[in-house]
């Protein structure tokens, strides 16, 4: 693998200059073909190599990935690439692998073998990316030899998640901090798409930022027009809508449920539509998922589950069938539509009991505090962890099985884990791969005792202890194919033998498959002992609250652009109507300017009054889609109030 040449002395890197500049385009061009970089991707990837840490605001599509693996090549040593997305991982990975650039992961469900000999390449040997889940940052193992690595750059993506303020907060990413402890002259770059003013900040101070440096594209998308429509038939608005707009589709709904019967309409409507969410199976799911991406399914109707880190530009429309909790996740989620710059939708639909629905949806979101202590109590009883035991240990959770036997909703067991969570008890990972998994139940002196008299069951107890550890204290990963050639068994006779080793009361086995697992931050409590802190309960539900009421006002503003209500809520104190929500259109069906149309007709007249300019020019200076720019121009021209020279140059009618 060709690795770029980079800087070496700490003077290099605070002063790039003109021949890292070039050097940065080089590399942009070799590997992924382009000649220039996008608006703002250069100077931030400038910041990082300066060693300044930077926090980048980037709508979905921006192409955020560029701006750390550019650096991350340029740069000596291994760019540590934080993400909680493990199917963004893999295919990050194999984006990188193909452009023969050399990148690994590090995430739950992986065997520690696997895990050390991925740390002791980033240590001794040329591997340029390191992604990692957050959850795997605080084991002593990662940080012993992260302590050891030369380390180029600390990118943190879906930087958001860790603010308690924002929107899908997850404590597993307050211990990105700790390894600044560890090198605390290495950059950090975090990136995200969607943040107030507010969770910037407070993204920043977690990560401990040298200073305040916070870069940012514009949260105007001018190729997306955004709708509202009221309604309380939305199947019927729904067929409607996708009739209209031709092209592929996305259908956000809250339920899985929905998922399969809005799908089913649709086909017997004659538009095919397939059904996504996290309950599918995963190979159900990805071909799913492969599906609609190659066309072969022109809508996917989904929960929130489907869409993150996926790469396709050419999505017409989105369709919100319910509204969102928060304007953050509808924007990212309503941002999926256009990425390749043409025109695209993003449509709302919103009916009476939208509003009370959501509202009891926010407190099923926050439990009261004592069922919140009876899930903690049952989760440990769910796991068979004594009190003062657990600490660190690892576990597959099936959040439906547990709530199905403990008689608890299972929005409510979700959202009383995501407290306990926030405080610090436990993390609950996303659904990935997780290897088969075995624990001794009997003590180690009374195995030897109670040696069984069949030769197989003895010789795999044998080939067990000699090759993993730990079996005794805790479930520990196997690799069933690697066992087969040490004893020298099949796989198909090994799970007979686990079966009856099972029967038998000498171990636990969990099979392999994909699961989220429920990770132990700390010993499991008396549950007087356990304290849920306000910050997390009553303030963050305060936050919440606010979020769903700015939700509702973008959906139901009688006259302000849409467009305007999100860019104001992300802080942007110079937005412009966009002229093409349906707020704008009604104003020009009224036949009256829009505000924006009226501040863009005064500054083409302000730049023609230092001299006769063309459109181009115009453009050139102002920071306005150029079919708006036009349509004022024409405007001016019929009211006579400028004139177009023969040159094609226009000026003001004096």
């Amino acid at each position: 693998i060709e690795i770029v040449a980079a800087y070496r002395t700490g003077a290099d890197r605070r002063n790039p200059g003109p021949p890292m500049t070039e050097r940065l385009r080089q590399i942009l061009k070799r590997y992924w073909g382009y000649d220039d970089f996008r608006p703002l991707q250069l100077e931030t990837i400038e910041s990082v190599c300066a060693g300044r840490d930077t926090l980048v605001l980037m709508p979905t599509g921006g192409g955020k990935s560029v701006i750390y693996q550019v650096p991350g090549l340029a740069l000596d040593g291994v760019c540590i690439v934080v993400t909680p997305l493990i199917a963004l991982m893999k295919d990050q990975i194999d984006q990188l692998r193909r452009r023969r650039i050399l990148a690994e992961s590090i995430h739950s469900g992986m065997q520690p073998r696997d895990i050390d000999r991925i740390l002791d390449n980033c240590v001794y040997g040329d591997v340029k990316f390191l992604y990692i889940a957050p959850e795997r940052i605080d084991s002593e193992l990662f940080r012993t030899r992260f302590a050891k690595m030369r380390v180029s750059l600390l990118a943190v993506d879906e930087a958001h998640c860790i603010s308690q303020w924002g929107y899908d907060f997850r404590p597993s990413y307050l211990r990105i901090a700790r390894l600044r402890e560890l090198q605390p002259e290495i950059p950090v770059l975090a990136l995200t798409a969607s943040a107030t003013p507010e969770v910037a900040e407070d993204i920043m101070q977690q990560l401990k930022f040298s200073e305040p440096h916070v870069l940012r594209t514009s949260f105007a998308r001018s190729n997306l027009c955004y709708v509202v429509r009221n309604t309380e038939d939305k199947h019927e608005h729904l067929l409607r809508i996708l009739n209209n707009v031709p092209g592929t589709g996305i259908v956000y709904v809250r339920t899985r449920e929905k998922t399969e019967t809005i799908a089913g309409f649709l086909n017997e409507n004659g538009i095919t539509a397939g059904f996504y969410h996290g309950g599918m199976g995963y190979l159900m799911r990805t071909a799913r998922q492969d599906d609609w991406i190659r066309g072969r399914l022109r809508v996917m109707v989904a929960t929130n589950a489907f869409g993150m880190g996926i790469d396709k530009a050419d999505v017409r429309i989105v369709v919100h069938y319910d509204p969102c909790d928060s304007l953050e996740a509808y924007y990212q989620e309503a941002g999926r539509a256009g990425r390749d710059g043409k025109k695209a939708y993003a449509v709302l639909l919103l009916s009476e009991g939208d509003t009370p629905l959501a509202t009891r949806r926010m407190q099923l979101d926050f439990p009261p505090v004592k069922t919140i202590l009876n899930v903690y109590e049952a989760l440990f009883n769910y796991l068979s962890v004594a009190v003062g035991d657990g600490k660190g240990t690892v576990h597959p959770f099936n959040v439906y099985e547990f709530a199905a036997r403990f008689r608890f909703f299972v929005p409510t067991a979700l959202n009383a884990i995501k407290i306990l969570q926030t405080n610090g008890y436990l993390i609950l990972t996303d659904e990935s791969d997780n290897p088969p998994r075995i624990r001794f139940v009997v003590p180690r002196d009374e195995l030897y005792r109670i040696r069984v008299d069949r030769k197989e069951l003895d010789h795999l107890i044998t080939v067990l202890l000699r090759r993993y550890t730990g079996l005794f204290s805790d479930f520990a990963a196997i690799d069933e194919d690697e066992l087969a050639h040490l004893s020298g068994y099949t796989v198909a006779r090994l799970h007979e033998l686990f079966k009856k080793l099972w029967q038998l009361h000498i171990i636990r086995y969990i099979p392999g498959g994909r699961s989220p697992m429920l990770i132990l931050s700390e010993e499991r409590l008396p549950v007087a002992n356990v304290r849920i802190s306000p910050e997390s309960y009553a303030r963050r539900k305060a936050v919440a609250e606010k979020r769903l009421d700015s939700m509702f006002r973008y959906a139901t503003d009688p006259a302000e652009c849409r467009s305007v209500l999100i860019q104001r809520y992300f802080g942007e104190t110079d937005a412009v109507p966009c002229g093409t929500c349906d707020r704008c259109l009604e104003q020009k069906k009224r036949g009256t300017d829009t505000p924006g149309q009226q501040a863009l007709q005064r500054e083409i007249l302000s730049r023609l009054s230092d001299g006769p300019a063309d459109v181009r020019s115009l453009a050139a200076q102002i920071r306005r889609d150029i079919r708006h720019i036009l349509e004022c121009v024409t405007v001016l021209l019929r009211e006579k109030k400028i004139i177009e020279e023969s040159d094609g140059k226009l000026r003001i009618n004096p």
